[in-house]
Parts: C-alpha cells; sequence; structure tokens
C-alpha cells in the first residue's frame, strides 16, 4: 500500500485513481474545482467526467495541491499535456523529493517539442529513475466500469516499473513493465491523431477498408519517427503501440476519434471544442508531432494532413484526397 497523489480529476485521472485505490492504495486526487472535489468527497462520485460510476473510500478528493502532494510516495500527472509545464512549475516544490512521478499524458508540448516526461526532468530536476509513464488502451469509462484491461507501466529504471506495476495491478487491470519511455509516449501521441483522421474517415461516410488503411499507414509513419528519436520498435507492436491505436480509432468513447467524426461531417475546430469539456489531445499535438518529424528527417504525410485540416488549410474531403494520390511507393518505405 502506498500514499499516492493523482493531479488531475478528469475522466482518466479519476478512472486511474480507481484502479491504485481498488490495489489497496490511499489515494489523495487533485481538481482545480472544490465544488467537483466536495462532489467527490461527500457522493463519492465525479459526476462531470464519470457520472454513475461509484468511487472506492479510499478516494479523497482536495483543490489544495500542497495538501494532495503532502507525504506522497508516488505522485500521478493528469492534467492536458499543454498545461502540464505550468502546473508543474506551480506544485514542484512541494513534491516529495523522493516520490516517482508517473504521466498519463499523451502529447508532444508546442514550442519546445519535449515529450511529457522530458518536461517533469527539466522542471523538476528528477532523474530518469523517478519519471515514468503509463500507455496502452485504457479508455477511461470501460477502466472505471472495471472492464478487463491491460497497459504499460515503462521507466528507465526496470526495478521502478516493476514497483509500480504492483501499485496497479488490480482483478481487471493488468499492467506490463518495460523501459522504453521514449516508445511508449509517442505511440500514446501518435495514435490520438491517427484516431482524428479515422474519426475524419468516419464522418465523411467511408467504411473499414479506408480506416484499416488509415490506421496501419498511422502506425508506419509512428515507428519511422520512433526509429529516429531513440524508441524500441518493439513497442509500436505492443499494448503502448497498437492496442491503444486500435483503442482509440475503433472506440466511440475516443475523445480523439469523436472529434474527428465531427470535423469530417462539416463541424470546425471551434465549434466542436465549444460542445465538449473534454480536451482531443490529437488537436494539440498534431502540429508538435509534425514539426518534431520534419527536425529529424521524417517523412509523416498522415500527421501533416490533419495539422493542415486542425490549422483550417484544409478540408475532409481535401486531406483524404491527398493521401490517396500520393506518389506510389512500396510499403516499407
Amino acid at each position: 500500500m502506498a500514499q499516492i497523489a493523482v493531479m488531475g480529476a478528469g475522466s482518466w485521472g479519476t478512472a486511474f485513481a480507481l484502479v491504485l485505490a481498488d490495489a489497496g492504495n490511499d489515494v489523495r486526487l487533485w481538481g482545480r474545482r472544490p465544488e467537483l472535489c466536495e462532489t467527490i468527497n461527500t457522493k463519492h462520485e465525479n459526476s462531470d467526467y464519470l457520472p454513475g460510476v461509484v468511487l472506492p473510500e479510499a478516494i479523497s478528493a482536495t483543490s489544495d495541491p500542497v495538501e494532495a502532494l503532502a507525504g506522497a510516495e508516488v505522485v500521478i500527472l493528469a492534467v492536458p499535456s499543454q498545461q502540464l509545464r505550468s502546473n508543474l512549475e506551480a506544485w514542484s516544490e512541494h513534491v516529495p523529493a523522493d516520490a516517482v512521478m508517473v504521466s498519463l499524458m499523451k502529447g508532444i508540448e508546442l514550442g519546445t517539442h519535449q515529450r511529457m516526461s522530458e518536461v517533469i526532468a527539466e522542471v523538476t530536476g528528477a532523474g530518469p529513475e523517478r519519471i515514468a509513464v503509463v500507455s496502452g488502451p485504457n479508455l477511461a469509462r470501460e477502466i472505471a466500469n472495471r472492464e478487463p484491461a491491460a497497459s504499460v507501466v515503462a521507466c528507465e529504471d526496470q526495478g521502478v516499473a516493476e514497483r509500480l506495476q504492483k501499485l496497479c495491478h488490480t482483478a481487471a487491470f493488468r499492467p506490463y513493465s518495460m523501459t522504453d519511455v521514449i516508445g511508449c509516449e509517442l505511440a500514446g501521441t501518435a495514435k490520438n491523431i491517427i484516431g482524428l483522421a479515422v474519426g475524419v474517415c468516419v464522418g465523411l461516410g467511408f467504411g473499414d477498408n479506408t480506416k484499416a488503411s488509415v490506421i496501419t499507414r498511422g502506425l508506419a509513419e509512428t515507428a519511422r519517427l520512433g526509429q529516429a528519436i531513440g524508441a524500441d520498435p518493439v513497442t509500436f507492436m505492443g499494448l503502448a503501440g497498437m492496442g491503444d491505436l486500435v483503442a482509440t480509432c475503433s472506440s466511440p468513447l475516443s475523445r480523439n476519434r469523436t472529434f474527428g467524426e465531427k470535423l469530417g461531417e462539416g463541424m470546425s475546430v471551434e465549434e466542436i471544442m465549444a460542445q465538449t469539456r473534454q480536451v482531443a489531445e490529437g488537436v494539440k499535438s498534431c502540429q508538435s508531432v509534425a514539426e518534431l518529424a520534419k527536425v529529424n528527417g521524417v517523412e509523416m504525410p498522415l500527421v501533416e494532413h490533419v495539422a493542415a485540416l486542425v490549422a483550417g488549410e484544409l478540408t475532409p474531403d481535401e486531406l483524404v484526397q491527398r493521401l490517396i494520390s500520393r506518389q506510389a511507393k512500396p510499403e516499407t518505405v
């Protein structure tokens, strides 16, 4: 049993807090809105993000980050990726010096092109043995419903990864351990962009052949960039790669696929964002991933076209036509 702080009371932060509590840990959940924290404490329910899910009594909530972090052995970071730096700068002096920080976030920071683990290291000065990542096919609602699922816990220190693995292993949630932090983070980020593209195809009325083609080529692009920045290619075939990609691209519970569907149906980015309180990370990350690929000399046409669509430079129909009309090449190029 460990004292764990979960910083972020959105759907995934809350669902993972539930997993940790089911595994026997004492969990303090931080949320920015006092009224939501009060509801969690009195009704044991996050009515905004996971209505109807009864949360274990081992979860308490607070809007005070100092209170949430006090005495934490493990700090789970579950805020939107583009808000991590500003939040962590405010929190870092309160993070216990020996606490392991675990990223649930799936994004590349705009401007710096840094992965979330790199932002954590830069802001806190923590070494790689104190920074980990959880990634996999983990749609929050299904996890909160305790449907069987698996995931990956990655840390450069295998012993730390195995310790964290034990802290979140339950009857319904099976974590695997590994050391490829780079691969896990890149796979988790890119799958959201691919999910947007698949959603666009669905919104345009295309069928399974189109979706399968986008998924497969998107994975190939991700693996190319992964190889260029030092990831293990095997990671992209596992839970953090193909597993998460399949879940994101096939489920109506996926924010990114749903966002893409609405784009395909003709709605603008601004109109879609006005309708929902939850963040579709692919919308924010597509530009930074396209830039990261360019810096590393890697061609990622699907990612580039999604970034152009989000920026208003392409229509959904143009996105699909430009991908199909590209010069024919061998599949492995």
